[in-house]
């Protein structure tokens, strides 16, 4: 029996705070999950129901990330293949096959196959990119907690008008992504 894991790096990759969060999934055929889409297109109580499913049904999960100071040093690029790799080397069981979304694969310890909007064609990849949206906002709910001025359980972290705000009027957050263009801007401003 082949197992295939996705993993998918939800895109997450537009934020300018946080984290770049990356899910591997290996899903039980035996245990069919319903609904599984591309996250980006679930509403965000689906999304949550899904998640709540796929990490009791799946063969084997994990969520993983790399910090803003990863991603200012790599790039964002690297900093979610890295991501990615985590994701995959974090599974209880070892894939062996990885179907992963985009359009390049990190160096994983088996094969795999990149999948161009993987999320809307492999169920591992929709189940992967679906537990990392839930991870990464989460995330962006707690920081929300320590910094309402923000506003981040509104934006998510990414460059919104509200958020450009909060971070000219506040400055950047050690959660930041410094070498991301707004927060860099303002930073040499300074």
């Amino acid at each position: 029996m082949q197992i295939v894991t996705k993993k998918c790096c939800k895109i997450s990759q537009g934020p300018l705070i946080g984290n770049v969060v990356a899910a591997a999934v290996i899903l039980d055929p035996s245990k069919p999950i319903v609904g599984l889409a591309d996250s980006k297109k679930l509403s965000e109580k689906r999304r949550e129901s899904l998640d709540l499913e796929i990490r009791e049904k799946a063969l084997a999960w994990c969520v993983a990330s790399a910090s803003p100071v990863e991603i200012d040093e790599l790039n964002i690029l690297h900093a979610t293949m890295l991501a990615m790799q985590r994701a995959v080397e974090g599974l209880d069981v070892t894939p062996e096959f990885a179907f992963i979304d985009g359009n390049r694969c990190p160096q994983l310890l088996c094969p795999s196959e990149a999948v161009v909007k993987g999320d809307s064609k492999v169920a591992e990849i929709s189940a992967a990119s679906i537990i990392a949206k839930v991870a990464r906002d989460k995330e962006m709910q707690e920081l929300d907690v320590l910094h309402p001025e923000y506003g981040f359980a509104k934006h998510k972290g990414y460059p919104t008008v509200l958020h450009l705000e909060a971070l000219k009027k506040h400055g950047p957050l050690v959660q930041h992504r410094r070498s991301f263009k707004p927060v860099r801007q303002l930073l040499e401003e300074n």
